[in-house]
């Protein structure tokens, strides 16, 4: 983000972006990239796409205009907090050193930090929505990974969602639904991201235990997707997890043979030109087949 001054643009500063003001303790130098290591489990990919490479080529003409965050490790290393990509494409345009922001941060800080500064960017993958959501939410509860039911948020951790959302514009209703997508086998995540399927049905896949999702996985391979009806029969399903594979594509085949038959009726425009003049437009049509509808509704007391 930038902005404008007296005509000029000029980038955002760190302290508009992540609202942590640069001190003396949180210094600015030129450290080697070899001694940065990325962010634990960091949650956002670092692609070579058409982005990247114009970003290389920025870096080769002007340098890193914006400095990366990072923080000590006390043994003359560093962890990444905020950079990852301008990293990435600094070694690609193989410089030695980067200017960063050296803050001495503890673990809940720099998580907080590190997913506020990449909820900026624009295009977002749900999987990359769903561990940095995560990491957050865990990071404000100050309580880690062993309690992360979504499920059962009390009342205060529902609030602690909603804020952990703000920054997307997302309700914290939608933020418990991106952490439920942490819980997917790894490929129908993968499947979620590309498209394959859809994110409400990655929810509600994620609702079941993994051996479940493997035999959801071969379905969906098998027949390219799967209908949310077949989902809402396995979950009205006692003791699923005790289940056979058989017995799970058995309750899915009834359930989209049990589905109400469409009732769609669709007109061709060469079957109507049999009834209308051909100065007719399409409104003028539908007005009229309404109208005699109308008509025929009523004479029948429908």
């Amino acid at each position: 983000m930038a902005n404008k001054i007296k005509g000029k643009m000029t980038l955002t500063s760190v302290d508009d972006l992540l609202g942590v003001p640069v001190t003396k303790e949180n210094r600015t130098e030129e450290i080697e990239i070899s001694l940065i290591h990325p962010f634990k489990n960091h949650p956002f990919k670092v692609l070579d796409d058409q982005s990247m490479d114009e970003l290389v080529d920025s870096i080769i003409n002007q340098g890193v205009l914006s400095p990366v965050i990072v923080r000590p490790n006390g043994d003359g290393t560093y962890e990444m907090i905020s950079g990852h990509r301008r990293m990435h494409a600094a070694k690609r345009a193989q410089l030695k050193k980067i200017p960063a922001i050296v803050m001495d941060l503890n673990d809940d800080e720099s998580t907080i930090i590190m997913v506020d500064a990449n909820l900026q960017r624009e295009e977002l993958l749900p999987s990359e929505r769903a561990f940095s959501f995560k990491m957050k939410l865990d990071a404000m509860r100050h309580q880690g990974a062993c309690r992360h039911n979504v499920d059962k948020l009390n009342p205060v951790e529902r609030k602690t969602a909603t804020i952990v959302g703000e920054g997307s514009g997302l309700t914290g209703r939608s933020v418990q639904r991106y952490i439920k997508l942490t819980y997917l086998l790894p490929e129908l995540l993968e499947m979620v991201d590309n498209k394959q399927l859809s994110l409400v049905n990655g929810v509600d896949i994620s609702g079941f235990d993994k051996e479940v999702q493997e035999y959801l996985l071969t379905y969906i391979k098998e027949k390219g997707k799967i209908h949310p009806a077949q989902l809402n029969a396995l979950k009205a399903q006692p003791n699923l997890e005790n289940l056979t594979p058989y017995t799970v594509m058995t309750i899915m085949k009834e359930a989209m043979a049990s589905r109400p038959k469409s009732k769609k009726v669709s007109f061709t425009e060469k079957k109507l030109n049999k009834f209308f003049p051909a100065d007719y437009s399409a409104n003028k049509r539908e007005q009229i087949i309404i109208e005699l509808l109308t008509k025929w509704k009523e004479e029948h007391g429908l």
